[in-house]
């Protein structure tokens, strides 16, 4: 029975800014930003949004033609958590009217907890080939002002549904795994901003990366060149050229060119330049971009590493179906792409002061309707979300009746006609 991703689709906010304008501000060649880290774009969250309504945008895309009744389970993995106590997946189950069936719940283990989510999803399925999982990654990467990892920011969301019936990628069962107890990269409850040691941290990659290899290559017998594709987390684009050229030298690769290994991954490099860092999304945000920027590539196999700070590794993989190419999201995400808003300097600036209150007083965020869905504010300390047409915000004790009444009754239809 093949189980894994029947859609992918992914949301950015509709802002950016080009990284040549931060050098600029910086007094720095732009080029170390464009050559030396691969980043031509950073995404900017205006203040309306945030890892919900990402993820929300995300996921409604990846659900069209799927039948809600059939979704079991809702999985946010994130770490930029909202709320210490309820999962940003029971707001999105909300917001996108899905049975009162499902389970919604949230993971964090930095940015493998995507991957996490993905492979307890794969073993839903395969145990309850019926049901399907709504997987959504969704991350705000968020470094100091005029640190040296401001450049390698970014925002967005990504939303699969996997499933027994897949039809964009087949994944394998084996797979490898590290945990190692680093500080590399963390984030304190107090602090908006993520600490990181930026060289140790790439050494701890690689070696996770290794680690996960070895394991990977003791459960299957495969070697380096079973993979057509590769596909990596990339806190910035250059990090995945790096880690390729080194997981090559480690599994003793001596049949492909430079050349050829770049080819390698070079389909999956494209989107990622331009939205930045998407943290728990990134790996998948690679994966769209191998599907959609290049050649048809049926049958191909697409080796994956995802890497999480602090740290978890893992390794898996899958191979290309046949007609994936009519389940992509591909204009979709052009779109999304191409309608993206410049900003100056000063609006960057502007947007990266903004804060919530913290004081659970009564607050109305400006107003930017750039997605389906908009953080409207804070109420008694209550978060409020709607879809964005809607003109007043609803009381946060009505908060989600108000909007998810008619959109339940359609979905209750939808469910009695397929029935």
């Amino acid at each position: 029975m093949k189980t894994g991703i029947e859609s992918l689709s992914f949301y950015v906010p509709h802002y950016y800014m080009d990284l040549k304008t931060l050098a600029e501000q910086r007094g720095l060649d732009h080029n170390k930003f464009y050559t030396g880290l691969g980043q031509q774009r950073m995404a900017i969250l205006p203040p309306d949004e945030d890892i919900v309504t990402m993820g929300a945008n995300a996921a409604r895309e990846a659900m069209k033609n799927i039948n809600p009744a059939t979704i079991d389970t809702v999985m946010f993995a994130t770490e930029s958590g909202i709320d210490q106590s309820k999962s940003a997946a029971v707001y999105v189950h909300g917001l996108l009217g899905l049975p009162s069936t499902c389970k919604s719940f949230e993971i964090k283990q930095a940015c493998c907890s995507g991957t996490a989510g993905l492979l307890m999803a794969l073993s839903m399925a395969r145990v309850q080939p019926k049901k399907k999982v709504l997987l959504i990654a969704a991350d705000v990467a968020r470094y100091g002002f005029g640190t040296p990892g401001e450049p390698t920011q970014g925002a967005g969301a990504v939303a699969m549904v996997i499933s027994a019936d897949p039809k964009l990628v087949a994944l394998e069962p084996e797979n490898g795994s590290y945990t190692d107890d680093v500080m590399d990269f963390w984030r304190p409850n107090y602090m908006d901003e993520a600490l990181v040691d930026g060289k140790y941290s790439i050494k701890v990659y690689l070696k996770a990366l290794a680690e996960c290899w070895n394991q990977y290559v003791r459960e299957t017998g495969r070697d380096f060149d079973y993979f057509d594709h590769f596909c990596y987390h990339m806190p910035f684009t250059k990090m995945a050229e790096k880690a390729h050229r080194h997981l090559a030298k480690y599994a003793g690769e001596q049949s492909f060119s430079e050349e050829e290994l770049a080819q390698q991954i070079a389909p999956s490099l494209r989107y990622n330049r331009l939205t930045g860092n998407l943290y728990a999304a990134s790996l998948y945000v690679g994966l769209a971009s191998l599907l959609e920027d290049g050649p048809d590539i049926t049958g191909d196999t697409v080796g994956m590493f995802s890497y999480g700070s602090g740290c978890v590794g893992m390794f898996f993989g899958g191979y290309v179906l046949e007609g994936y190419r009519q389940h992509t999201k591909k204009d979709v995400h052009q779109a999304i792409l191409d309608g993206q808003r410049e900003l100056s300097y000063e609006q960057y600036r502007e947007m990266y002061a903004h804060e919530l209150p913290k004081d659970g007083s009564q607050y109305h965020t400006p107003i930017h309707q750039t997605g389906h869905f908009r953080l409207f504010g804070i109420d008694e300390h209550k978060r409020i979300y709607a879809p964005a047409h809607t003109l007043e915000a609803p009381k946060p004790e009505n908060a989600a009746s108000e909007f998810n009444t008619i959109r339940q009754k359609k979905m209750r239809e939808k469910i009695a006609h397929v029935a």
